[in-house]
């Protein structure tokens, strides 16, 4: 047997098997094969992956670009990998730091009950040493706008800007969306609500991998926390504290923080314009990037870039 026969069945080998690991993700696992390969894409869109010590233990974080710094925050059960199409188009014209939330992603705790302030503490550490001491603007979808705004009241010499994407703080999301689905059918029913009814059906193997994670994925985590996450949320009067300009993107099909809760930001907030997009919901980064991104260099008119 030659050697080079020998390499070359190794090589054939281990091709197969690759096939075979990528098909089972792809049918078992389709949300991990979605991270694994968005997180990649970052990598080569030019963002160094960071870790930084925080109070809730290491937190990873994606940087690169040049320019003002615009922080990305994502929602809960998501990582830093949601927002690459947004990474690609702004990252020549801005400093990008996007994070895994404390929790989510390869950011700790990895284990056990996800805590508004482990959230809250890893970002602090995350702006305070990516940022280098210049002002930010915050763009946060869901939990990330929540987060976003709490910042801002706590830190306001950190923040420039926020822009909120189907987010906020305040107390009143509608409760009958079932965001931890027991079944394939609920998984459908949730998605349904939180999505435009034109977007595309989303696959079965898809749903199924939503139900296994509902039981043990970050979400989870983060909703077995419920009963302190009140002493996060904010007041009316506590958001025209807010003097920053906040452009709030919102996606009108979303059935969990619809239009409404919108408005109710709005008419608190001292410096707001609302951004609605039709056809999308509650994560319009990735229902509709193309539109998304366009309300979003709207958002961003007045920053220098």
């Amino acid at each position: 047997m030659s050697m080079g026969w020998m390499v070359g069945a190794l090589l054939l080998g281990s091709f197969l098997i690759a096939v075979f690991v990528v098909g089972w993700l792809m049918l078992k696992r389709p949300l991990e094969l979605f991270d694994w390969g968005t997180r990649r894409a970052l990598a080569r869109a030019g963002l160094e992956k960071r870790v930084v010590p925080s109070p809730a233990g290491p937190q990873t974080v994606f940087v690169g670009g040049a320019g003002p710094v615009l922080v990305f925050l994502h929602g809960a059960g998501h990582q830093a990998g949601t927002w690459l199409q947004s990474a690609r188009a702004l990252g020549a014209r801005y400093t990008l730091v996007i994070p895994d939330l404390a929790g989510h992603g390869e950011s700790s705790p990895r284990t056990g009950p996800i805590q508004a302030s482990d959230i809250v503490g890893g970002l602090e550490a995350v702006i305070a040493s990516q940022a280098q001491g210049r002002p930010v603007t915050l763009i946060g979808n869901s939990l990330g706008g929540w987060m976003a705004m709490v910042l801002a009241t706590r830190h306001p010499e950190w923040v420039e800007r926020i822009v909120a994407v189907n987010g906020g703080p305040l107390a009143g999301t509608d409760p009958s969306v079932r965001m931890l689905p027991a079944t394939r059918e609920e998984a459908r029913e949730t998605m349904a609500r939180l999505r435009d009814a034109s977007s595309p059906a989303i696959p079965d193997h898809v749903l199924d991998d939503l139900v296994r994670r509902s039981r043990n994925g970050p979400f989870a985590r983060f909703v077995a926390t419920t009963p302190t996450m009140g002493d996060w949320a904010l007041t009316e009067a506590q958001l025209e504290t807010i003097r920053v300009p906040v452009r709030l993107i919102w996606g009108v099909s979303d059935g969990l923080m619809p239009l409404a809760y919108a408005q109710r930001m709005l008419a608190a907030l001292p410096d707001a314009e609302l951004l609605a997009l039709e056809g999308c919901g509650h994560v319009p980064q990735q229902e509709a990037p193309g539109r998304f991104l366009t309300a979003l260099r709207k958002a961003l008119e007045g920053v220098p870039a």
